[in-house]
């Protein structure tokens, strides 16, 4: 299964004058709107689908290229296999009470049922993707967090079979594990690997074994994703904000907003964030499905789909972090779960040492409330000295970055995954972030948009590749830091 690509004439993904790439689309299956709570995922109803944006997209660069062709690099976070809860009406697998409240499982059969309905609810992408290829132009797929299930092959075969590619055009399109190199002096990836709430321990063997069924192992930001936001449909995924709030804040936006539709929702919280610190601790503590007769051969195969050397893939490896799922007690801290264990414990052992005081003296139960005004004031002090660490460690590292250029031999480092557009030169490497298309609003009610329709275009020069990031209005784009100097 291992290529999938066998008939027709070999296609060189080595060379290539203009390259466009976009990353974290996050193509979903379009949420049913709810006629009692029309919020609810609002961000993910057809209301919001960019399909027709990305048709104009792709036709503006093909026409931009002059009849060249392309190599249009997807990376990362096209599809958002998290944020499905898409269940079959006849489903052939067994689906748990979880899956059914929080979405499938990442295994194979199941992933194929997800992709499937992604691509079922996105026609128009399809056919302007088809429609790209068919002129000859070429696709590449980088993998990232949201969508770490295209590891599957049957999945990869899906999304061939529902962009309805010939076999020879089924070879102008390519998957790889987690960078890519373009015309050799271009590196891509997605950037997850230097997030330890989102890293991919190990693209080489990305399978664990689960109870029999073979998985994709996923981070913690995967599990957080599925079983915290897909339960708290108010809150947008795609904006970290939207959970980082003070308690006011989250107070506010509960009875303007949840106190009808979920009025248990602490209740949710809690026993989502405990399933959240289980999974991925869990899931951490897995070995991964490797085979030592193949592993070489594996290496072999990710370092010729993305145009780099064996050695190359272990050094760039090499610069992953360590997975957050390796210190529980911060996972513990960034889903507040550290503060509500020490307050149900605390007042566990209030309650004890009150009912024990009771048998001897004749106490009013309301003397409890004593040593919790008194506990007060530090776990107040302990609560707000607590500080979230996703996005400080989200961003790469400058330092990371240029080692990465280093090892690749590259003078162009680009990246998705933080959602934020950056062009800037560090030294003697450039380095580029592709923004994002998702559907990321600051808001509930989905009326203060983040997401910029960003791509990074790079075409020939005199002497090397130039490039330079653009966004999309209407049918046509613009560059994009000269939009911002104008507004």
């Amino acid at each position: 299964m291992e290529n999938i690509y066998n008939i027709g004439e070999e296609v060189d993904f080595t060379k290539a004058n203009f390259t466009a790439i976009v990353s974290d689309l996050h193509l979903c299956e379009a949420e049913p709107v709810d006629p009692d709570f029309p919020l609810w995922k609002k961000y993910k109803t057809r209301e919001f689908f960019f399909d027709h944006q990305f048709r104009q997209f792709l036709e503006y660069i093909d026409k931009k290229a002059s009849g060249e062709k392309i190599e249009l690099v997807l990376n990362g976070d096209v599809f958002d296999f998290d944020s499905m809860m898409f269940i079959p009406l006849n489903p052939t697998f067994k689906v748990s009470w979880l899956e059914r409240h929080r979405g499938l499982e990442p295994e194979e059969e199941k992933s194929q049922v997800k992709v499937r309905k992604i691509l079922e609810d996105h026609q128009e992408w399809c056919e302007a993707m088809r429609w790209f290829i068919e002129k000859g132009h070429r696709a590449v797929f980088v993998i990232g967090n949201h969508d770490l299930e295209l590891h599957f092959k049957k999945v990869q075969i899906e999304i061939m079979n529902g962009l309805n590619l010939s076999p020879q055009e089924r070879k102008q399109v390519r998957f790889v594990e987690w960078f890519y190199i373009s015309n050799k002096d271009t590196l891509i990836e997605h950037g997850n690997q230097y997030d330890p709430y989102c890293v991919c321990d190990d693209p080489v063997n990305p399978f664990v074994v689960d109870y029999n069924q073979v998985q994709v192992r996923l981070p913690f930001g995967d599990w957080a994703c599925r079983y915290l936001a897909n339960g708290m449909g108010f809150f947008n995924p795609h904006v970290e904000t939207n959970f980082d709030m003070t308690v006011p804040q989250y107070i506010a936006v509960f009875f303007r907003y949840m106190a009808r539709a979920q009025p248990l929702i602490l209740w949710t919280w809690f026993w989502s964030c405990v399933a959240i610190l289980w999974r991925t601790i869990y899931s951490n503590m897995q070995r991964p499905l490797s085979d030592p007769l193949t592993v070489e051969d594996r290496v072999e195969s990710i370092a010729k789909r993305s145009n780099a050397t064996t050695r190359m893939v272990r050094e760039m490896k090499e610069l992953f972090v360590v997975p957050a799922a390796s210190t529980p007690r911060r996972i513990m801290k960034e889903l507040w779960l550290d503060r509500a264990f020490l307050v149900l414990i605390s007042l566990f052992v209030m309650f004890q040492i009150i009912n024990i005081i009771k048998l001897i003296y004749d106490l009013s139960f309301f003397w409890v409330f004593i040593p919790i005004f008194i506990l007060l004031p530090p776990f107040v002090l302990y609560a707000r000295n607590i500080d979230s660490y996703v996005q400080y460690y989200k961003k790469p590292s400058e330092r990371t970055l240029t080692t990465a250029g280093m090892i690749t031999k590259t003078s162009r480092v680009i990246y998705g995954h933080t959602h934020e557009v950056r062009h800037e030169l560090i030294g003697g490497v450039e380095h580029l972030n592709s923004g994002t298309w998702s559907p990321a609003f600051e808001d509930v009610e989905c009326t203060k948009s983040e997401d910029a329709k960003t791509f990074i275009w790079i075409e020939p020069q005199k002497e090397d590749r130039r490039a330079q990031v653009f966004q999309m209005v209407g049918d046509q784009a613009q560059p994009f830091f000269r939009a911002l100097e104008d507004a």
